[in-house]
């Protein structure tokens, strides 16, 4: 049992590369986008966009203010 654990562990830690992504050999990167200048590089294909990951708007630590009472919380029947 041990052993099988210690060979999955193993067989799990090199499913990882360290190496930079590129592309195989002799195949090329996907067309630009329509509308694109260029041809984007690896590194521009995998950063996500503002749109994607959108940064926080507010401070919740920092905007501390009363809560005003909701109506529609009412206890169970």
């Amino acid at each position: 049992m041990r052993g099988a654990v210690l060979l999955l562990a193993v067989l799990l830690a090199g499913c990882g590369s360290s190496r930079a992504l590129r592309p195989n050999e002799g195949e090329r990167l996907p067309v630009a986008p329509y509308g694109a200048t260029a041809t984007p590089t690896p590194d521009d294909l995998l950063t996500p966009n503002p749109q994607a990951r959108p940064g926080r708007s507010d401070e919740l630590l920092r905007n501390s203010e009363e809560r005003r009472s909701d109506e529609f919380d009412l206890p169970p029947r």
